[in-house]
Parts: C-alpha cells; sequence; structure tokens
C-alpha cells in the first residue's frame, strides 16, 4: 500500500474529488522538514537555507508541471485561497479601469461566493448558464463580454460531475479582448495533461491534497505581467505578494506529489477510464438512472448519477453502513439540503437533482472495489424506492 491508512480496513473509498490520502513516498519527503529541516526560510544561516533550496525546489516542480516559469508560481494555503486571489486580487488591482467579471453558474463555491463578495463591493458579474452537460457555450462567453470586462473565470473541469470545459477557446477569446482569464484548476491535476500556455489562462488554481499531497497547501500560477493585488501583508514572502511564514513540509509534499502525479498521469488516466467505464455500465443499468456531465469530455475518474425517486443523503448513509464513502457532490456542500447548484443548472429538476450520487475513483481502487460497490448499491437502491411514495408501482416490484 501507498496511503497510511489503517491496512486492516476494509473501506471502499470512492471520494477522490473531495480528498486523497497523502502519498507514503510524498510524506516520507516531507517528515524531515518537521524536524531536523525546521529552520525559518526567510533566516539567514545555513540551515535556514535548506529550507529555502526546499521551497524553491518545489516551485520549480509545480512550473514544470504546468509548463509556467518558477517565477510565476506562487504558494497558498489551497484551492479556496488560490481562486479568492485569482478573482479578488485582479478585480481590485484593476478596479479604475473597469468592474464587471464573467464567471460560470457552475463553478466550485470558492469562486462564486467570492463573485457573490465582490457584488456588493459595486462589481458586476455575469453568471454564464451551461447546457445540459454542464458546459460552457462559447458563444455566450462572447456575448457575455463587455467593454468594462476585466477578468473571465471558469473552472477547468467541474468538481461535482467531472464535465472539462472548453478552457483553451475560452483563453483565446480572452486573451484577444484583453481581458485576464482565470480558471479553477484544482481537480484537473493528475487526472489530464495541464499546459497554462496552451490553456492561454493568465491565473490558475491548484490544491495538494486533490493529487496525493498534503492538505493546507496550494499554488497560484500567476502569468508574469498580469496586474494583481497582494493577498496579505506582512513580510516580503513570496515576492511580497503573500506575507507569512512559509509552510516548508506542505510545500515539499505539494512539490513531490505534483511532479509523481504529472510523470503518472497516462498510466493513472487509462486505469481511471478502464474503472469508470465498468462502473457506469452497472450503475446504468439501474432503472430510472441518468448521467449527469459530458459522457465523453470528463475527468477519467469521475461518476456522477442521478436516481430518480430517491435521496442522495439516504443513499449515503446506508453505503457507509457497508464501508463504502462517496458523495452526492461537492464536500463544501455536504451539510446542505439543497439540491447541486451544478445538477439545477444543467436542467435537472429539484426532485430529481436531490437522487445524485458522485463516485469519483483513485489510484487505489481496483475492478472488487468496483463490483462491490454495484452489488451493493443497487439492493439499496430498490430498498429505498420501496419506501418511497414517490417511486411508481413498476419500480416497487
Amino acid at each position: 500500500m501507498k496511503n497510511n491508512m489503517d491496512s486492516t480496513s476494509k473501506t471502499v473509498y470512492l471520494d477522490h474529488a473531495a480528498t486523497t490520502f497523502t502519498d507514503t513516498e510524498v510524506l516520507e519527503k516531507m517528515l524531515p522538514y518537521f524536524t531536523e529541516k525546521f529552520a525559518n526560510p526567510s533566516s539567514p544561516y545555513n540551515i535556514a537555507h535548506v529550507s529555502r533550496d526546499a521551497i524553491d525546489r518545489a516551485r520549480k516542480q509545480v512550473a514544470d508541471a504546468i509548463n509556467a516559469e518558477i517565477n510565476e508560481i506562487y504558494f497558498t494555503s489551497g484551492g479556496t485561497e488560490s481562486d479568492n486571489w485569482a478573482i479578488k486580487g485582479v478585480a481590485f488591482a484593476n478596479r479604475k479601469k473597469s468592474n464587471h467579471i464573467i464567471t460560470s453558474a457552475i463553478e466550485h463555491h470558492a469562486v462564486l461566493h467570492t463573485c457573490q463578495w465582490l457584488e456588493k463591493q459595486g462589481f458586476e458579474v455575469t453568471y454564464l448558464p451551461v447546457d445540459k452537460f454542464g458546459q460552457v457555450r462559447i458563444e455566450d462567453v462572447k456575448k457575455a463580454i463587455r467593454e468594462d470586462t476585466i477578468l473571465i473565470s471558469v473552472m477547468l473541469a467541474n468538481n461535482e460531475i467531472g464535465t472539462i470545459q472548453p478552457i483553451s477557446e475560452i483563453g483565446r477569446i480572452a486573451r484577444e479582448k484583453g481581458i485576464y482569464f482565470h480558471t479553477d484548476a484544482v481537480q484537473g491535476i493528475g487526472q489530464i495533461p495541464l499546459d497554462v500556455e496552451g490553456l492561454n489562462v493568465d491565473l490558475l488554481s491548484l490544491s495538494s491534497h486533490k493529487f496525493y499531497g498534503p492538505k493546507g497547501v496550494g499554488a497560484l500560477y500567476i502569468k508574469k505581467g498580469t496586474r494583481i493585488d497582494s493577498y496579505s501583508h506582512g513580510g516580503a514572502q513570496e515576492k511580497k505578494k503573500r506575507a507569512g511564514t512559509e509552510n516548508v513540509p506542505g510545500i515539499v509534499g505539494l512539490g513531490a506529489a505534483i511532479e509523481q502525479a504529472t510523470s503518472q498521469l497516462e498510466e493513472h488516466a487509462t486505469h481511471m477510464k478502464n474503472l469508470r467505464t465498468r462502473l457506469l455500465e452497472g450503475l446504468l443499468q439501474i432503472p430510472a438512472t441518468h448521467l449527469a456531465g459530458h459522457p465523453e469530455k470528463r475527468l477519467p475518474n469521475n461518476a456522477n448519477v442521478i436516481f430518480e425517486y430517491i435521496e442522495g443523503e439516504s443513499i449515503l448513509l446506508m453505503l457507509n453502513s457497508f464501508s463504502i464513502a462517496a458523495s452526492t457532490g461537492s464536500a463544501c456542500t455536504s451539510a446542505s439540503l439543497e439540491p447541486s447548484h451544478v445538477l439545477i443548472a444543467c436542467g435537472f429538476p429539484h426532485e430529481i437533482a436531490h437522487g445524485s450520487l458522485r463516485l469519483t475513483l483513485g489510484k487505489e481502487n481496483t475492478e472488487e472495489d468496483v463490483d462491490y460497490l454495484l452489488q451493493t448499491l443497487e439492493p439499496i437502491i430498490k430498498r429505498l424506492r420501496a419506501m418511497s411514495p414517490m417511486t411508481p408501482k413498476e419500480l416497487r416490484e
């Protein structure tokens, strides 16, 4: 095993979009920076240089993984901070010029809530609709652009339904118009190839714990020349743009994890696609079940389906009793009883959207895990439908 979970645990973990475990090899590279290599990287003595060198090495690892320059990588506490910094930083740095922002209706709440907060500060935001597969239409982007548009923010791939957006095309349009373009790529690292030049982005967010690195650390790519405000003020860390003593062990872990993820990308994607095909073939044999997201343009590890006449929360509780971990959508909204804003934007009615199940595969999942899930899930669906007054007679039998 390469994870650090109890080897006696029989939990089938199918919620890798929420978080992955920290890979053992990654953890091993982090450990010395908690103990003998503990020095503050801003200090002047030799042992501090060890910490500084580790940060520089990780910055290069991230830059190499996404085809960026080393000085375009800034470390953060994770995807949420990176999204906040990208959007607020560009908005306020360019406010005298314009105040219009474009985003999509299915963004992660780290983007949506940031944009909603900016509206209270006097900015104007256009929320692009999506098609039934959850994909932004290029013509809608073009129509939304105004003379005072300063920023477009569209996620690389959706965290709930896995749909991959036409980022390169949107970026090309933004560049032609002189508009900054940000993408939340948190779910994409380690799943699909990323190249900031090919994507035509000015800012890109990522988070370590989505690709087998530690939680609490992420990065923001800021293309050289981008006009953006500092995120926090104090010391001179991160070229005076994000003050505060660096999380050296976390940064080391992020660098090691992204290097490992990109080096194993093709092998990982093939494994994920094979498992996902097996999984979806079984899921969609269950009557009154719908695929959410694009059938082809989706992350290789994502399977999101909707079961009519039942609640997703009930499915999760029963799966948990069989030691299967899954979700109904984003982990950030798991406490909410509201249906997914992503599924609603895709056109699913409220009563159907409540029956969603998100299954996201990881590198240690096997065909046996998939088969166990399918064998366990079908009786659960039948049982829950038998209990629901909404279920038609033919599905009760």
